[in-house]
């Protein structure tokens, strides 16, 4: 990724009001980029705004949208407009836990249109111009999930592994273009999105990592041209046991989130 200058300006960042989204939004604001920043909360948006202005100057559009929703993603491409897009985080995501037969299917519907649909509708926004100019980059934040079933999670970890493969389809497509795309695949993360999907916060017993270990390795990665990255010890080991049958890994990824579920934390 080429620092900002004059030829690269202008970032997006979908989810960009808590989490790996505001540390994406928080690192590239540090270092001097122009950013649309995208999230349900603005409020939160505002605030993030206020604080680049005030402490590095950045120029900062907030864009307050659903992107479940039609509406939201045209609010997205409204606030782009004509706008060169040298650089899209496409980060924002949920997920959830539990019996997918006993899971609320509209909500699982809605993971689905924001996990795969949103991203897909906001990466076609952005790529045919930065195909046009020769330059961008495309990051997509995906999850470890993506590299197995995982059963209890199954709706969110099938739309992670969506994401994946789309982006390493993309990458080989726009090889000679001067375009990039890049998936990031961590593992659990100190954010807010453990509560999103319905626990009550972290589980001590499963090693964790920051959102700005997150971007960390995101940007690097995209640096040394990597379509894939991992982040974090647990996506390192997913990653590692993709030469396990798939069934197999499913299987005993099901035994383990049932004892992880039954099983009293101290």
């Amino acid at each position: 990724m080429a620092s900002p200058g004059p030829s690269v300006e202008l970032a997006l960042v979908t989810g960009a009001s808590s989490g790996i989204g505001e540390a994406f939004a928080r690192r590239l604001a540090s270092e001097g980029w122009s950013l649309i920043i995208v999230a349900r909360r603005g409020d939160r948006l505002s605030a993030l705004a206020d604080e680049f202005r005030r402490e590095h100057g950045t120029s900062t559009t907030c864009v307050v949208a659903d992107l479940t929703r039609r509406a939201g993603l045209e609010a997205v491409h409204g606030a782009v407009g004509d706008r060169p897009i040298d650089l899209a985080v496409l980060n924002a995501g949920f997920g959830s836990t539990g019996p997918f037969a006993s899971a609320d299917a509209s909500r699982e519907a809605e993971m689905v249109r924001l996990n795969t649909v949103a991203v897909t509708d906001l990466a076609s926004g952005v790529l045919p111009g930065m195909v046009e100019r020769g330059r961008g980059d495309l990051i997509v934040v995906s999850s470890a999930a993506a590299f197995q079933p995982v059963p209890f999670m199954a709706t969110y970890a099938a739309t992670k592994a969506f994401e994946l493969h789309f982006i390493r389809a993309l990458s080989a497509e726009l090889r000679g273009s001067g375009v990039r795309a890049s998936a990031v695949c961590p593992g659990p993360v100190r954010t807010e999105f453990g509560g999103a999907m319905g626990g009550d916060g972290l589980d001590p017993r499963i090693p964790h990592i920051s959102a700005e270990e997150v971007v960390e390795a995101a940007l690097r990665g995209l640096r040394r041209g990597r379509t894939m990255v991992t982040a974090g010890r647990v996506a390192g080991i997913a990653s590692a046991g993709r030469a396990v049958p798939a069934a197999a890994r499913a299987a005993v990824i099901g035994r383990v989130h049932r004892v992880f579920r039954n099983r009293p934390r101290r």
